[in-house]
Formats: structure tokens, sequence, C-alpha cells
């Protein structure tokens, strides 16, 4: 299946200060950045052919794979100064670099690229900003073999935060983690069908618009997850990212431990 990926918001939350232009999408996890963990997840399932919905910053992306370096994330042996590699990452990729706009919204994004998809009855979907262990194949079959339009992957909720109950006196009668609240969150993993376009509207919303459609058609997949599940929305969240990968801890990177 084809891959869409949303990748030209400014992602102001991410930002260091204001000199950083760098790209959500191109902040580094590793020696590599996030769109590409991203991207590595899809390949181990056997999905290479890449849609990048670019906006701001989309020369940072484009500059990066066509200058990609493969030495920086493979073995290899040097022979006479020339590197042979002794294995790859994206030889086999196919990446469509897409212009979508700068203050487009991310449907609009998605119907900008239509085109792209074919006539392919179905593909997927991803903000570029999530790391995940999610088991992809079981998501795309739960679509698949249903009378569902689509699927979105659904997370318990990520805030350290504490919902606090109080009587009409103002005394707290219960502090509770949202954590612990049976509600789930948008995970930002999607199996589209082209169904998706009948309900999307001209600069309108993925998920405001046509999975809120969707869902009240009832055509519309929850895919629970509760495995590892991590967004690069804020410097902080990327940061601890970058700790995880540094000390071994890299749940999202099936591909080093489970065989393709």
């Amino acid at each position: 299946m084809k891959v869409v990926l949303f990748c030209g918001g400014y992602g102001m939350r991410m930002r260091n200060g204001a000199g950083d232009v760098v790209p959500k999408p191109m902040q580094m996890v590793g020696p590599r950045p996030l769109i590409w963990h991203v991207m590595r997840y899809y390949a181990h399932f056997g999905h290479t052919e890449f849609i990048l919905c670019l906006g701001y910053g989309g020369s940072y992306v484009k500059d990066y794979f066509l200058n990609y370096r493969e030495t920086e994330s493979n073995d290899f042996v040097l022979h006479g100064g020339e590197p042979e590699m002794l294995s790859t990452d994206i030889k086999d990729w196919t990446i469509t670099f897409a212009d979508t706009g700068v203050e487009t919204a991310i449907g609009e994004r998605l119907r900008r690229v239509r085109r792209h998809l074919g006539d392919d009855e179905y593909f997927l979907a991803n903000y570029a900003d999530v790391l995940t262990d999610a088991p992809l194949d079981a998501m795309i079959e739960r679509v698949t073999t249903s009378d569902a339009a689509a699927s979105m992957l659904v997370v318990p909720p990520q805030s350290s935060f504490h919902c606090v109950e109080t009587d009409d006196r103002d005394r707290v009668q219960s502090i509770t983690p949202v954590s612990d609240f049976p509600i789930w969150e948008n995970g930002g993993y999607f199996v589209l069908s082209q169904d998706v376009f009948d309900v999307l509207p001209e600069d309108g919303d993925l998920v405001a618009d046509a999975c809120e459609k969707l869902a009240a058609d009832g055509r519309l997949i929850g895919y629970r997850h509760t495995g590892f599940w991590k967004p690069a929305d804020t410097y902080k969240e990327r940061a601890d990212l970058e700790a995880g990968y540094a000390h071994g801890d890299r749940p999202w990177m099936l591909w080093e431990r489970q065989p393709a």
C-alpha cells in the first residue's frame, strides 16, 4: 500500500528557539530524522511507496533524501576509499515529493495528493511525528476484512495531568490521573479507503470532518493499541525519544528485532 505522510506543518511546539527553522519531521532521533523512523516502520511491513505532503521546510526534506547517506545507519566495507554497503535503508523505496502548501489543512493536503494514489483501494496515512510498535498488518486486516471505510490507531491518554472533582463547596472529592480514565486518543496512524474522499470537503480536516462523518455512519474502526506509542509533538518529547535511542530503548524499531 502507498503511504501518505503529512509533513508540511510548522511544528511550533517542537521549536527550540526563534532561530530553529528545521521542520518537525526532520528533528533527529539518533542518526536519522523522525520521518525516517516512521518510513522505516512502514518499510518493515513491506510498504515502501511514500507520498510526502510537503509545506513548511519542504526543502529540508527534499535535500535530506537527495543527499541521503546510507553509511550513517548501515554497516559497510571500505574498498579503496569506496564504501561497499552490507545493507541499505532506502534502496527499494519510492518517494513522491508533493508541495501541498504551507497553510493547508491536513485533509486538504490529502486531497491534493489523491492523484498519486492511482486506483489503489486502500492506502496508509500518518502525521510523521509519532513512533509506535503497533502491529500494522493486523490494523490493515481489520479494515480490509470488514465493511468499514477506514481505521485510526487509538491509544490510552498520555497526559501526566490529574483530573480533580470538587463538591459545591469547592472541597476536593477525588484526584484521578488522566491516564486512568477509560478513554482513547487518536494515535495518528490511519488505514484509509478511497471512500474517505467522498466525505472529505475542500479545505477540510481529516479527523474533524472525514473521520467524524465516517464514525457517524458506523464506518470507522478505532484500533486499540496499549503497547509503545510516543509522540514527538514537543521538544521534551523528542528529547525523551533521543534519550531512549541513546540507551538502546527503541521499541518502535521493530526492524532491529523482528524479521521483515
